[in-house]
């Protein structure tokens, strides 16, 4: 396996975990609330940022040079998904998780 720094490992952990996170709260919450937690636009995010999250770690496990650009558009979906979860209410971990996973995806592409 290929040298990962530590900050590159943090992020493969943010990513991962986020991953988790989002997926597990969109089946289980979101689709239990129901109401705008399964509106469309909403539950896209949620699904879209989960799928952004694993590929990045996924890029990044690899050591495929475009880490850098999968990481920068993971940063922007995550903040996205962070800010609709947050208006949404009742969300914290996935607010969380995103919103560490997005500064952790920033400093990779940075």
């Amino acid at each position: 396996m290929h040298h990962l720094s530590p900050e590159m490992k943090k992020c493969i952990d943010e990513c991962l975990s986020c991953y988790g996170v989002c997926l597990s709260t969109a089946m289980g919450h979101c689709l239990e609330v129901g109401g705008e937690h399964t509106e469309k636009k909403h539950f896209t995010l949620m699904m879209a940022c989960a799928e952004i999250c694993r590929t990045a770690a996924h890029f990044m496990l690899i050591g495929s040079e475009h880490h850098r650009h999968v990481c920068g558009e993971c940063a922007e979906i995550c903040e996205q998904c962070a800010e609709d979860c947050a208006r949404l209410g009742d969300m914290d971990e996935c607010v969380q998780a995103c919103r560490r996973c997005a500064e952790s995806c920033r400093q990779m592409a940075a």
